[in-house]
C-alpha cells in the first residue's frame, strides 16, 4: 500500500506564489508518476499537472501552462513539489496529490492514479 500526503496549502493574494509539497511513502519500492489535482467548491476534481517517476517528464493542464511547475526532488524521489506563480482567485481549490499505479504513468487520467492524500486548501483572495 502507498499513502500519499501533501502540504503548503495557504490563503495568499492575487499574484502571489505557493509551493505544496507531496510525499508518498509505504510500496514505493516500484515508483510511481505522481499527479496534482484540484476541486474548487461546487466543481468536478481536475487534473493540475503530473510528473514521471524519473522527473524527466510532465504534463500540464492548459490553465497553469507558464505560471505552475511541477518537480520531484532528486534524492527523495518520493517526494514532489507543486511550485505555483501568479496565482488567480479561480486557482482557488483544494488540491490533492495522488501517486500512479506505475512509474510511467504521468497523464490526467484520475482512474490511473489509486493512491491519494487527503487534501491541501488553497484560496487566493484580496
Amino acid at each position: 500500500q502507498v499513502q500519499v500526503a501533501e502540504s503548503g496549502g495557504a490563503l495568499v493574494q492575487p499574484g502571489d506564489s505557493l509551493k505544496l509539497s507531496c510525499v508518498a511513502s509505504g510500496r514505493t519500492d516500484n515508483g510511481h508518476g505522481m499527479g496534482w489535482f484540484r476541486q474548487a467548491p461546487g466543481q468536478e476534481r481536475e487534473f493540475v499537472a503530473a510528473i514521471s517517476w524519473s522527473g524527466r517528464s510532465t504534463h500540464y493542464t492548459d490553465s497553469v501552462k507558464g505560471r505552475f511547475t511541477i518537480s520531484r526532488d532528486n534524492v527523495q524521489k518520493n517526494t514532489v513539489y507543486l511550485q505555483m506563480n501568479n496565482l488567480r482567485p479561480e486557482d482557488t481549490a483544494i488540491y490533492y496529490c495522488a501517486a500512479a499505479h506505475v512509474d510511467t504513468y504521468y497523464g490526467p487520467a484520475m482512474k490511473e492514479y489509486p493512491y491519494w492524500g487527503q487534501g491541501t486548501q488553497v484560496t487566493v483572495s484580496s
